[in-house]
């Protein structure tokens, strides 16, 4: 099946056309400093005929658009349902008119994270199994669970895709969705500079002296000893392993899948949260596996053939 792919983040989007499991052609669009999505839609547009053309590909060849969106969309219906402080103008957008005008195809819109399982159960670290919880690690935290094969879904668009935002401390930071102690509030991110700062003895750490903090530098200064990085570190690695063990309980999966830009210390975040899952799991049957995405940015993109593939009721 060939098929075109957006993938939105919160600064750029990737279009691509693919081919099954084979990326034909993609180009990056920046989205950084618009005034919400609708202005972007006709250079995402104009992005594809380019590609088209490039590869030689017609449009009525291809069976559809997938769109992976950066909040909650509902697929039944192809639009918006709630964003989270970004591209708010989306929730007034008719995509599948949209997708009619520019190139005559029908067009499915999900969230960002439910793309990702798609994609790493169709390509990726999943395939083989059809009850798998997925995480992505970034700038926020994102969710996505599927039973028996089927996205979790729910009657509003929500259920299975909030593990970003099912709380891991009743009094902890309040998190830009309103609720109090969510992992995106505690270690994401944008929040970990804010948990950064109030931490004791960070001002004269080495991590305090390399701002603006990142979790590549959170990484890399806990890896050279600084105290206050470790620290900080190893509190995000519990929050993480506290998280995913709550998704366990209330989505019985045989396999987790941890993606986002985070993974590239896999090395470290794997087994940490392997272990706690098999010590603090009630799992009776036997051993959730704790996996690394293996499609990387590609995730979502790889998930629009599976989508445009699915009945939804």
């Amino acid at each position: 099946m060939k098929a075109l792919a957006i993938d939105l983040g919160g600064t750029h989007a990737t279009c691509a056309v693919l081919d099954d499991r084979t990326i034909l052609a993609e180009e990056i669009v920046s989205t950084d400093g618009t005034q919400g999505l609708k202005p972007v839609l006709p250079l995402l547009a104009q992005t594809f005929r380019k590609l088209l053309q490039k590869i030689g590909v017609a449009t009525n060849d291809c069976a559809g658009l997938a769109f992976s969106f950066c909040g909650l969309a509902d697929t039944r219906i192809g639009r918006v349902v709630s964003t989270n402080q970004k591209y708010d103008d989306a929730v007034g957008i008719d995509f599948v008119e949209w997708s009619h005008q520019e190139f005559s195809l029908p067009l499915k819109i999900e969230n960002d994270a439910r793309m990702a399982l798609l994609g790493e159960r169709y390509a990726g670290a999943a395939r083989g199994f059809d009850d798998v919880v997925m995480t992505t690690l970034g700038t926020g935290i994102g969710g996505a669970a599927m039973i028996g094969g089927t996205l979790i879904r729910g009657k509003h668009a929500q259920a299975g895709c909030l593990g970003g935002h099912l709380p891991v401390l009743f009094n902890g930071r309040t998190c830009t969705c309103g609720n109090i102690g969510c992992p995106e509030a505690e270690a994401a991110g944008w929040s970990i500079p804010l948990v950064a700062r109030d931490w004791p003895g960070y001002a004269d750490s080495a991590l305090g002296k390399d701002e603006p903090v990142d979790f590549e530098k959170l990484f890399r200064r806990a890896g050279e000893g600084d105290q206050v990085a470790i620290a900080l570190r190893d509190r995000c690695l519990h929050v993480w392993a506290a998280s995913t063990t709550g998704l366990i309980h209330a989505y019985d999966p045989e396999i987790v899948v941890y993606g986002g830009g985070v993974m590239k210390s896999a090395d470290i975040i794997i087994p940490y949260v392997q272990a706690y899952v098999e010590k603090h799991s009630w799992t009776p049957w036997g051993k959730v596996k704790v996996r690394a995405a293996e499609l990387g940015n590609n995730a979502g993109l790889l998930g629009a053939v599976p989508l445009l593939s699915e009945s939804i009721g």
